[in-house]
């Protein structure tokens, strides 16, 4: 295997990893960190059986769904953002260290660019798109692994919410936000590449801004907190 192209394919969603837990002022622990990041790595395998059962039995009995719109949202969207609700749902919510509304974003992004670590390991490797590998390795590196980022920052987002917050609507909607973020960035690559870019850098503007103002609303309220202390 050739290690840097291997270097090229796994660096951008362990360098996105490391900001987001850098960037969180209260800190989780690495082997927390380790945990949920190799949680999205693991999910992959019940992705792949799951997308591989869909696209040669479902597309080809109900040739319809594989058209548009359909195969956009019935196929890859639903499983992947799925899984990785099952991440936070199963695994996240039951860490003594998920403790503070700032973690929930964190440990979304780290199942999530578990999942597009492996994923994209095995499109440059094992895949064939006609495209030089170290040239899909950096176009995925620039798209897909962002766009898999601010997945699970929406994700974290409104799993924050229900958690710490209790909003009831938000349980659902950490996955239906992801899903449907997914289903149009699949559809407009293929339709439209220049209308999948914008929704990635509009949908990474409105995230950074979540969690930049997440992480001033937590800071101000633990030196509440240490104040009355």
């Amino acid at each position: 295997m050739d290690l840097f192209l291997l270097s090229v394919t796994i660096l951008p969603p362990i360098l996105i990893v490391i900001i987001f837990a850098a960037s969180d002022k209260f800190k989780e622990p690495n082997k927390e960190i380790f945990l949920v990041f190799i949680s999205g790595i693991l999910i992959t395998i019940p992705a792949y059986i799951a997308n591989t059962f869909l696209i040669q039995d479902v597309y080809v009995n109900y040739p319809f769904i594989s058209e548009g719109l359909a195969a956009s949202f019935l196929s890859a969207a639903v499983v992947e953002e799925g899984l990785k609700f099952l991440v936070l749902y199963l695994v996240v919510y039951r860490l003594r260290e998920f403790n503070e509304p700032m973690d929930a974003i964190v440990y979304g992004v780290c199942a999530s660019l578990g999942f597009a670590t492996l994923e994209n390991i095995f499109y440059i490797f094992y895949s064939d798109f006609g495209i030089e590998p170290i040239y899909l390795s950096l176009l995925r590196g620039f798209t897909t692994i962002p766009a898999h980022a601010i997945f699970g920052v929406m994700m974290g987002y409104f799993f924050m919410k229900h958690v710490f917050f209790h909003k009831s609507k938000s349980l659902f909607l950490s996955f239906l936000i992801p899903y449907f973020l997914h289903g149009f960035y699949n559809y407009f690559t293929i339709v439209n590449f220049n209308i999948s870019l914008a929704l990635i850098i509009v949908s990474w503007f409105i995230g950074i801004k979540l969690f930049l103002k997440l992480g001033q609303e937590q800071s101000l309220k633990r030196r509440e907190y240490e104040k009355k202390i």
